[in-house]
């Protein structure tokens, strides 16, 4: 059995790295450029909707929307939670908008997406967290598109079943729940999250859809250690996800948790040879990996074909990180 070992540290021996210094080569990120780029961000303004790309910063925004694809942030721009890595404000939101469902999915029809995201900020002044919104969204945008898969990257929702019920009844075609970081972190990093209940929330997805994919993401470089890496790689086999992305943490402004180190593209490979021992049908593990980060990639290679055939490597896209 394969031992991750920790071989590449550039952590500031004093403590956190400082806000402002100068980041290792390998985190260059493309400027957003581009006849796609623009018009991506032309449909999704001209439908009057917010993308996770923009108000989360995401670092992938030039190569995504480059290729006109982004991930739809539903339900507005204000969060509840005041998590500790995460550039969206945090307040009071504005009133759920009627017609957002039917505008999300008109503009997967005017992108031409073959894939596509909906996250939403958290919500948890609402009775159910919006899990009738995202189902709202699901169920229109087949409507409109019905060769597009549909990924739902969701909130815990406080840990209610009935709403991830909700949510899975109308057939996502993968669910999505990010665990973030590993349980020693979660009162800095999740102050409102607990742990057990994110794993929870992508248990009872399983179990509602056995044959539905499930997925989570990380971020590393908070301070966690890679035994507590492989010890939440560990605890989501046991609850068969499927997906797993793994991301360099970057602090988003001064205010935000700082970076205690940053990872080295071999540590990221690593992780993922790891990831994939263990028995995760897929790890996308890189310095600038997000949830959303070649989602496409993910959903074609493992949804319409058996867990077996997936874990022999048949047709496997170049470079992917899936079981072989």
């Amino acid at each position: 059995m394969t031992r991750m070992t920790d071989t590449r540290r550039l952590t500031d021996p004093d403590g956190p790295l400082p806000f402002r210094h100068r980041r290792p080569p390998w985190l260059r990120v493309r400027a957003p450029w581009g006849e796609r780029f623009s018009d991506t961000h032309a449909v999704m303004r001209g439908h009057g909707l917010h993308t996770v790309c923009e108000e989360a910063r995401c670092p992938n925004i030039g190569e995504c929307w480059g290729s006109g694809t982004g991930t739809f942030l539903i339900m507005g721009d204000t969060c509840t939670r005041s998590c500790g890595f995460c550039a969206i404000k945090t307040g009071r939101p504005d009133p759920l908008d009627e017609l957002e469902p039917e505008r999300v999915a008109r503009s997967i029809v005017d992108m031409g997406l073959s894939h596509a995201v909906i996250t939403s900020v958290n919500r948890d002044e609402l009775p159910d967290g919006g899990a009738s919104v995202f189902a709202q969204c699901i169920r229109r945008s087949r409507a409109l598109s019905p060769d597009c898969s549909i990924e739902v990257l969701v909130p815990d929702f406080q840990g209610d079943r009935d709403a991830v019920a909700a949510v899975m009844a109308a057939r996502p075609d993968i669910w999505n729940h990010n665990v973030e970081t590993v349980p020693r972190l979660y009162r800095e990093v999740r102050p409102q999250a607990l742990y057990d209940r994110s794993l929870a929330v992508l248990r009872w997805a399983k179990e509602l859809e056995p044959d539905g994919l499930t997925k989570t993401g990380i971020m590393v470089g908070l301070g966690e250690t890679l035994e507590e890496v492989d010890g939440v790689m560990r605890d989501l086999v046991a609850i068969d996800v499927d997906i797993l992305t793994v991301g360099q943490y970057l602090r988003p402004t001064e205010s935000h948790l700082p970076i205690a180190r940053y990872y080295h593209p071999d540590e990221f490979d690593q992780i993922r040879d790891r990831g994939l021992e263990l028995g995760l049908r897929w790890v996308e593990s890189g310095p600038l990996v997000r949830s959303s980060y070649r989602a496409e990639q993910q959903v074609a290679a493992l949804r319409r074909r058996p867990h077996a055939e997936v874990r022999s490597g048949a047709g496997q896209p170049s470079g992917a990180g899936a079981a072989v």
